[in-house]
């Protein structure tokens, strides 16, 4: 009697368990990805921090009413910056405040 190989029945059936496995997997309901929460803009973030138009920042400060702080990093100013801005850097904010006329109306900006 001739002995068969058992190499063709082998992979048929591993065949077949891939086949009935990818069958399983696609008829199983797929979880959705959670939504992100949305963004909190900064206005809801720190309430108390007054806002001001960038119209009414402008007219201030081209009529000398306001001094506009930079408060990114120095490179970042040194990049590109409000035009008659100062570089305080926010690590340095508190500590430089005393530089500037305590009666002065300062506006901060980080972009």
């Amino acid at each position: 009697m001739k002995q068969r190989s058992i190499l063709p029945i082998l992979l048929i059936v591993i065949g077949a368990v891939i086949v009935f496995t990818a069958i399983s997997i696609s008829g199983q309901p797929r979880s959705e990805t959670p939504t992100p929460p949305p963004l909190v803009s900064e206005e809801e973030s720190f309430p108390e921090v007054p806002r001001v138009s960038l119209k009414e920042a402008l007219t201030a400060h081209e009529g000398g009413a306001a001094i506009f702080i930079d408060v990114r990093d120095g490179s970042a100013y040194e990049t590109s910056h409000v035009s008659g801005s100062l570089s305080f850097p926010l690590g340095q904010l508190e500590s430089r405040l005393k530089e500037l006329n305590p009666n002065a109306w300062i506006i901060t900006y980080c972009t």
